[in-house]
């Protein structure tokens, strides 16, 4: 940690050669989808930034969409450009709204922000942060419900240095199924640490922030404590927002067509929790996730990136350099720590659509992997990713389709040594799954009016589970790869192994915008899960009604 810090100091020193800096835009997949919309539509590529790492800045989403606004003239996006202009008003270079009537002549003057104050020197937007949900499912005894109060900041210091703040105070009953996902691994996913709340509930504090700042003019940094997202699609197979936030340093680097971002992460080990959520011997021990990957866009329509990545029980100073082969330092270090690499793709044609992909390969034998005996090798492990994007479908305004193909080979992601699985606070940091699965999505989107969001959502998941807790079949990343495997061989292994299991999903909401981030959700979802070992298959159906304000919409899709 002290290595960490002395790093980022290094860093901090230079912001006084700094420019203008901005806070993220917190990573919502119903607002990113409008970025992926209009890039998709508008043909090339945005010349500010690069979709392949997330969040994404507020200065340079605002810079493009100032550009493209007048090419999109229908009443629905024409409504979604003036709500994101307002969302990142400070930055648009257009005329932005007012409250006709603010209260007290402070609160609200502006629709996105409670209360802002700017000079030359300071700028401080704040906002509160409200999610209050009720639902009924059928497979519960009790009704379920979210009581989350909060308060979210951002702004900048001296036009130089970017700053972001999100607290929350939380109350939840979960669905029985994300109950039984808690229980299991010990972890609210996204959240972390949690103390019980009556029989079925859990109460937990949510806190995520950091400082941003520009380095040179091609070269700016974020530290703090967050999430983030790399790829196109729903999932990521390479490292999603899934688990909860992490301390972090990132650098990125623009020049010409390229984009390079380097990340160094302290994350949360896989301790043994105890009945009362606290490690048995005491405080968390820590594990270290250091991430490179190079995006380039080939043409106007072609991004290709190529990462690599390093899960570390020990912080090592030969991972903080920026421009080296980790494999390379693996060795040289002789340490067994985790590596990955791999690749992914976004290729947007014909003015609506999008392909896109990834692969993160985390061991591979040439022989095995080809040879007719040796395909399913337990020794090659690898993710797979492949989707696709429809706007407009069939020239209808605001009617969005995407189909997505997701899997990874039994063992994936697993790892033989102790605190360096693809896992942060219990909770994978890439597919919810794990491992050992494969699966569908398709998601519909549909806009009919301009405050009138509908998405409906469907899943469909075989994948393979343990039959008792010594053995394991490559899919529960909380094993050692190495252990529970005597007598299943070298080769053999195929997804879905174990215990078969399949799973039926389908998600329909409704989402109307009373006011600037203020949101009404009416949903309902089913879902169908069968196993080898069950007798009968188990039914849930849950409705739900919602009312959030400066928030992302939750989603209980696995």
């Amino acid at each position: 940690m002290r290595r960490f810090l002395l790093f980022s100091g290094f860093l901090f020193l230079l912001t006084g050669f700094c420019t203008a800096q901005s806070a993220f835009i917190p990573y919502d997949r119903a607002y990113y989808h409008l970025l992926d919309r209009y890039e998709i539509l508008n043909g090339d590529f945005a010349p500010s930034y690069h979709t392949g790492f997330k969040p994404l800045r507020r200065d340079n989403v605002t810079t493009y969409l100032d550009t493209i606004a007048h090419d999109h003239p229908g009443k629905v996006d024409a409504f979604n450009f003036n709500y994101l202009k307002n969302d990142n008003w400070e930055f648009s270079k257009g005329e932005t709204d007012f409250s006709k009537k603010p209260l007290w002549k402070k609160i609200y003057k502006k629709p996105s922000d409670f209360y802002y104050y700017r000079d030359k020197d300071f700028d401080v937007h704040v906002n509160p942060v409200i999610y209050f949900r009720g639902g009924n499912e059928t497979a519960a005894e009790a009704t379920n419900f979210r009581n989350t109060r909060g308060i979210e900041l951002r702004g900048s210091i001296d036009r130089k240095v970017g700053f972001y703040t999100y607290l929350t105070s939380n109350e939840v009953i979960f669905p029985t199924w994300t109950e039984e996902y808690i229980e299991h691994n010990g972890a609210v996913p996204g959240q972390g640490f949690w103390k019980r709340y009556g029989d079925h509930g859990y109460s937990y504090f949510a806190a995520r922030g950091y400082f941003t700042f520009q380095v040179s003019k091609h070269i700016d940094a974020q530290m703090g404590h967050d999430r983030n997202f790399v790829g196109e699609g729903y999932r990521s197979m390479i490292l999603s927002d899934f688990s909860n936030p992490y301390m972090f340093l990132k650098l990125n680097v623009n020049i010409w067509k390229l984009q390079y971002t380097m990340m160094w992460s302290e994350m949360t080990a896989d301790v043994f929790l105890n009945s009362r959520n606290r490690p048995e011997d005491g405080r968390y021990p820590h594990k270290w996730f250091s991430l490179h990957r190079l995006g380039i866009n080939i043409g106007k329509r072609l991004n290709i990136g190529l990462f690599e990545s390093v899960m570390a029980s020990q912080a090592d100073w030969s991972y903080f350099n920026p421009v080296i082969f980790y494999r390379w330092v693996e060795h040289q270090l002789g340490t067994p720590d985790k590596v990955m690499l791999g690749t992914d793709f976004k290729w947007n044609f014909a003015h609506s659509m999008q392909l896109y992909g990834q692969f993160a390969l985390d061991e591979f034998v040439f022989g095995e992997f080809f040879g007719v005996d040796g395909k399913n090798s337990k020794r090659n492990k690898h993710g797979l990713q492949l989707g696709y994007k429809y706007i407009n479908v069939f020239n209808i305004s605001n009617l969005d389709l995407q189909l997505e193909f997701n899997q990874a080979r039994p063992y994936t992601y697993q790892e033989k040594f102790e605190y360096q699985s693809y896992t942060n606070y219990r909770t994978p940091i890439a597919h919810p799954r794990g491992a050992n699965f494969r699966e569908a999505i398709g998601i519909i989107r549909y806009q009919p009016l301009p405050k009138l969001s509908l998405n409906f959502t469907g899943i469909y998941h075989l994948y393979g589970t343990d039959p008792d807790e010594t053995t394991n079949m490559g899919g529960d990343l909380l094993k050692n790869r190495l252990e529970g495997t005597e007598g299943l061989g070298l080769y053999g292994h195929t997804i879905g192994q174990g215990i078969e299991n399949k799973l039926l999903m389908g998600n329909l909401t409704a989402s109307y915008m009373l006011k600037h981030n203020l949101f009404i959700d009416l949903g309902h979802s089913y879902r169908r899960h069968t196993a080898d070992n069950l007798d009968m298959p188990n039914v849930s159906n849950y409705s739900h009604l919602s009312l959030r304000l400066n928030i992302a919409r939750e989603a209980f899709n696995y």
